[in-house]
């Protein structure tokens, strides 16, 4: 069918947002005007057209159809036959619209194609890496930059993201901690919730958003030995109260997507698992949009030891709710088959159509297949001024000042002489960090020339790399070690590289890599005085930096504008906020260690042997959550309660009088806990409940209130079921975790 017979299709087809044979009292675009529509095409589509639409393919196109490509050939067949619903990492304004070309005007089917891409952190303007942005707890801004990104990536073509990453995560030695928001449900629940906001906005049909897609669905970040891909076992209660709260809190703000994760949750993996994709997502939950596979995880359905085949791993992933199969061939290759012999039902068949028909019509792909990208508004929106600017907010709102003895930050600008030390204090590349979408090398201002633009003119900035990042050797020491001593003050960037995090970058130790420490003790031993400054993608476990360094910044993986960030807040012209989505421990022997965990039975105790503890460290981890220090200085008051008890019908509100006791403005993070004392099951020993992000001037003082009602007491019980208990509870607030002030109320 060409173009001109796809006029003819259209006719029944609201292509411009309207079927011609629909009720007048149907407005475009609402639900019933999406089902009929859909009705309507999945009646005409053949068998193999139905399960095209369950496909997705990549690409290694550039960005044109000129370009040489995997698979180029065999991939513009398909699509020319209908036999493609969704496209891999092809992106750009002018190779979409060749691609989408051949999808509406001479395929079979005249559907569009849906273009997705990992925008995880930015498109081509690169934003700090997600657990960063969770370092801001700041909502609005990680809204801010999932909106950025989805600007700059719809300009080129794209309407689909697998972001964002909602995975709780114990464990840093995993990789892909970097692509959440750590290792707490609640804040989780909340990064997650405005990370969709921004890439989908109010209105999915506007040129200017993504579809999001929660991942990896579920209990991805609980893998054995923090080895990515690695089993998962945890108790349905566990899922449910830690894992699962993220993904709900996304679900609810609006995404229309979600990915199944590569793991099994105690002996089934998800892709296959129709207790976690129908029963729970769709029918307990009530989720109406579509599931996508992880890449080719359901073919590994075989490896996992569930199927025996490759058909039977189709049956199985279709059967459970698995919608578009990426990459695997599963679908293409077996699901025609299947549904002949009767394996799997035609309804399920069409169900899965209809959820993905349905997405394309609820994104406008059918009102505007080419969702009105040009070359020309790519080019203009692509590492906009206002996009550079906010990068820069976020990043160093993503700052966490773990160490300033003697107030040795912020430096002055007029310095005579500075010496910026360490393999990442002049990367153009590690800042990036991984997932980088369309980031480039040449985009990215390093650490070295955000201080050579802060500083004086009169100061000299010297450079040394010392170093290399991953590998042992000292022949850079000289040089390095010359420069420190002459130097006012030492600017000691170390860490990781950035194929160090991310997907199949996991790490035994949490330690420096390479010759690193030894660099840092030596720096240390001039004498003068050292400003750590970390690049990371993971909690590092630094005890000897912190007992020896007098200042420390956690500067995480920031993006394009990491080094004007970082110069903001070494120089104070930004009084540091950020507090750590995730706790920093001494060792990777302390690995798990979070802080919402059980009490047991013998709780940890220095002075009795016969305690929960280690023989060689402490139990407290080297920074608890949400701990971060500012420039300034914060006084909490005695908490205040609006009563000492409550019924689930009531409120109760907790204040905190906070005071800015310094010199200078500052942003202070002041976080609720609460402690269920007495459950049917154990309980963890505080949960973070709230947080409110307040800035105050020098001498001002602020009532800060929370909120409590029985949502916020909420868990499994014994018999499965999610309600609160009556009983004795423990409010706390404070700067974090570890250090809070409480009071007790009681549920009647």
């Amino acid at each position: 069918m060409r173009y001109a017979a796809l006029l003819v299709w259209a006719s029944c087809i609201p292509v411009m947002g309207w079927c011609a044979d629909s009720p007048k009292n149907i407005p475009p675009g609402s639900d019933a005007s999406i089902e009929r529509a859909v009705d309507s095409i999945l009646a005409r589509l053949t068998l193999e057209q139905k399960v095209g639409q369950l496909v997705q393919y990549t690409s290694s196109w550039n960005d044109s159809l000129t370009g040489p490509g995997e698979r180029r050939a065999d991939i513009l067949e398909r699509i020319e036959a209908g036999t493609i619903g969704s496209i891999l990492n092809a992106s750009g304004a002018r190779l979409t619209r060749e691609l989408q070309d051949i999808a509406v005007k001479q395929s079979r089917t005249g559907i569009p194609l849906l273009f997705g891409l990992d925008v995880i952190h930015g498109y081509r303007t690169m934003f700090p890496v997600p657990l960063a942005e969770a370092a801001s707890w700041d909502p609005s801004a990680v809204e801010r930059s999932a909106h950025v990104s989805a600007i700059e990536a719809a300009a080129a073509g794209i309407h689909w993201t697998f972001a964002p990453m909602v995975d709780i995560a114990l464990d840093p030695r995993w990789g892909r901690i970097v692509e959440g928001s750590g290792e707490d449900p609640h804040l989780g629940a909340v990064m997650a919730a405005a990370r969709v906001r921004g890439f989908q906005t109010h209105n999915l049909r506007s040129p200017s958003t993504l579809l999001a897609c929660p991942k990896h669905f579920a209990a991805y970040g609980g893998a054995e030995g923090g080895r990515d891909y690695n089993t998962v076992d945890v108790s349905e209660r566990t899922l449910r109260d830690l894992y699962l709260p993220p993904f709900k809190a996304a679900l609810d703000a609006g995404a229309l997507s979600t990915m199944s994760s590569f793991n099994e949750i105690a002996g089934v993996p998800s892709t296959g698992n129709r207790w976690l994709l129908t029963d729970l997502l769709r029918k307990e939950w009530g989720f109406t949009g579509m599931v996508v596979s992880d890449w080719n995880s359901i073919g590994e359905l075989v490896k996992h030891g569930v199927a025996e085949t490759l058909a039977e791993a189709a049956r199985m992933g279709i059967t459970a709710g698995t919608d578009m199969d990426m990459e695997a061939d599963a679908y293409w290759l077996h699901l025609p088959e299947l549904v002949k012999s009767g394996a799997v039902p035609s309804a399920v068949l069409d169900e899965a159509v209809r959820r993905v028909l349905r997405t394309k019509f609820r994104i406008g792909l059918f009102d505007d297949p080419y969702r009105w990208t040009s070359t020309a508004t790519e080019r203009s929106l692509l590492l906009h001024p206002d996009h550079l600017a906010a990068a820069r907010d976020v990043a160093r709102k993503s700052i966490v000042l773990l160490k300033n003895h003697g107030q040795l930050l912020p430096l002055r600008k007029d310095l005579p002489r500075l010496a910026v030390i360490g393999p990442l204090a002049d990367s153009d590349d590690d800042p990036l960090g991984p997932w980088s979408a369309k980031g480039r090398r040449e985009d990215v201002v390093t650490l070295r020339e955000g201080i050579q633009r802060a500083v004086s003119p009169a100061t000299i900035v010297e450079y040394a790399r010392g170093c290399s990042i991953d590998t042992v050797g000292t022949d850079g020491f000289p040089a390095a070690l010359a420069l420190a001593r002459t130097a006012d003050a030492v600017i000691l960037a170390l860490g990781e590289d950035r194929d160090m995090s991310g997907e199949a970058a996991c790490r035994s130790t949490l330690d420096l890599p390479g010759s690193q420490q030894a660099l840092l003790e030596a720096v240390v031993q001039t004498g003068k005085p050292v400003v750590l400054v970390l690049m990371n993608g993971r909690p590092l476990s630094i005890p000897w930096a912190d007992e020896h360094t007098p200042a420390i910044l956690e500067g995480w993986f920031l993006g394009v504008q990491a080094g004007n960030a970082l110069a903001d807040v070494l120089f104070g012209d930004y009084n540091p906020s950020g507090k750590l989505p995730v706790t920093f421990p001494r060792t990777a022997g302390q690995v798990p260690i979070y802080y919402n965990h059980k009490n047991t039975g013998r709780p940890g105790d220095a002075d009795d042997h016969w305690t929960s503890k280690y023989l060689d460290l402490p139990l407290t981890p080297l920074y608890p959550f949400g701990y971060g220090l500012s420039y300034t200085s914060f006084r909490y008051d005695d908490i205040r309660l609006s009563r000492n008890s409550m019924t689930r019908e009531d409120t109760l509100r907790v204040t905190v009088r906070l005071s800015n006791t310094g010199k200078r403005f500052g942003e202070e993070v002041v976080q609720m806990y609460i402690r269920d004392n007495v459950g049917s099951v154990t309980r963890p020993i505080m949960e973070l409940k709230g947080f409110h992000k307040v800035g105050l001037e020098a001498g001002d003082s602020r009532d800060v209130e929370f909120v409590i009602t029985q949502d916020c007491l909420k868990f499994t019980d014994h018999a499965m079921q999610y309600r609160v208990e009556p009983g004795t509870f423990t409010v706390m607030i404070g700067p974090h975790s570890a250090q809070v002030q409480s009071r007790i109320f009681t549920l009647q």
